[in-house]
C-alpha cells in the first residue's frame, strides 16, 4: 500500500509539472489585442488602457482600448456580445488583455485560477492605481482569445512609487521589458 501511494504521488506531481510548464512556462502569443482596464475610477481606466495600447503599438502589436467600443458607463460584459466580437474580428483583434491591480506588495504571484473572460469582466477591482503608504504596485495582465479561453497571465511589479504619477512612469518604463521577455514569440 505504501508503494502504491508513493507511485500515485509521483504521477500526480509529474502531471502537475507538465501542466505548469505547458500552460505557464510558455510565452504568451497574440498579434492584436483589445485592452480592457478594470479600475473603479474611469480616469484610471482610460489612462491605463491608453498607456498599454501605446506601449503595445510601440512593440509591434495592433491594439485598441475597450472604451473605443463601449459607451461611457456601459458594462464591460457587453464586450462579449456577438456584434462586438464580429467588430473585433473585422479589425483583426485576436485577444483580450485584461489589466488590473493585483495588490500593493512585491510578493504577489500570477493567479492560477482558470477563470473565463465572462467571470473576469464581472469582477470588480478593489484596488486603485496608487494608494497612500504603498511603495509598490503589482499589475496583472490576463490574456484571453476571442473564444474566451485563457491564454496566459503575466505580472508587472512597479516598486519605489510615491504617487500616481510615479506609478505611471514605472509602468511605462518596465512594461516594454516584460513584453519582450514574456509576451513576444
Amino acid at each position: 500500500m505504501k508503494y502504491f501511494n508513493i507511485l500515485t504521488m509521483k504521477a500526480i506531481l509529474a502531471l502537475f509539472l507538465v501542466f505548469t510548464v505547458t500552460v505557464f512556462g510558455q510565452q504568451i502569443k497574440f498579434k492584436n489585442a483589445l485592452v480592457v482596464g478594470q479600475f473603479d475610477k474611469s480616469e484610471d481606466r482610460y489612462a491605463m488602457e491608453l498607456n498599454l495600447v501605446e506601449i503595445l503599438q510601440q512593440n509591434g502589436y495592433k491594439a485598441m482600448p475597450s472604451f473605443n467600443l463601449l459607451k461611457q458607463g456601459e458594462a464591460l460584459g457587453n464586450l462579449l456580445n456577438d456584434s462586438t466580437r464580429n467588430i473585433l474580428k473585422s479589425k483583426g483583434i485576436d485577444a483580450y488583455v485584461v489589466l488590473n491591480v493585483r495588490g500593493y506588495d512585491r510578493k504577489f504571484k500570477a493567479s492560477e485560477a482558470k477563470t473565463t473572460l465572462k467571470e473576469m469582466l464581472e469582477m470588480t477591482s478593489i484596488y486603485h492605481i496608487y494608494r497612500d503608504e504603498a511603495t509598490s504596485v503589482t499589475f496583472e495582465f490576463t490574456f484571453f482569445d476571442l473564444n474566451n479561453q485563457l491564454i496566459g497571465r503575466s505580472l508587472l511589479k512597479c516598486g519605489n512609487v510615491s504617487d500616481r504619477d510615479s506609478v505611471m512612469k514605472r509602468f511605462r518604463k518596465k512594461l516594454p521589458k516584460t513584453i519582450v521577455k514574456d509576451w513576444k514569440s
